[in-house]
């Protein structure tokens, strides 16, 4: 008997089920990281608006003071709202990662079953070629017997 069709339909369900899971943690993954890179950039201009109000305040361009009073404003904001969409990013990140790896544990479990089925297999096909020479040898010492007997019955 082959292994199960179920089982290596199982096994062709369960490696798409963890393709997709890999996808969507790549997915997040990736958003995550775009995010914390807004965040860098966020943090960087305001620290830019920064400087500038700084530099003009020596020579007194109130032009360059408002700019910079402006760009520090809105990056701040932006980081202030950057911060709940990280944490709910990562939050996604660590969600994904734990639904991959239990696919991931699932395929391989479903492909050592498979394994041990093919092993079984060989093992019961060895012992039935076994049997197999075995009653060919009695067979033929059996009919050895009744030659060798039937000879002497004859003499």
């Amino acid at each position: 008997m082959a292994v199960a069709k179920s089982l290596l339909r199982l096994l062709d369900v369960l490696e798409i089920e963890e393709d997709q899971a890999r996808m969507a943690f790549e997915a997040a993954t990736a958003e995550h990281a775009q995010l914390e890179r807004q965040l860098t950039q966020a943090l960087q201009s305001e620290s830019h608006g920064r400087r500038l109000v700084a530099s003009s305040a020596g020579t007194n361009n109130s032009t360059d003071r408002l700019a910079g009073l402006e760009q520090s404003r809105l990056a701040a904001r932006d980081a202030v709202e950057l911060q709940p969409r990280i944490e709910r990013a990562a939050a996604l990140v660590a969600e994904n990662r734990e639904l991959y790896l239990t696919k991931r544990v699932e395929r391989r479990q479903a492909e050592t079953l498979i394994e041990e089925a093919k092993a079984a297999e060989q093992i019961e096909a060895g012992r039935r070629g076994q049997q197999v020479l075995d009653d060919w040898y009695l067979n033929r010492l059996h009919r050895t017997n009744l030659k060798i007997l039937k000879t002497d019955s004859d003499t």
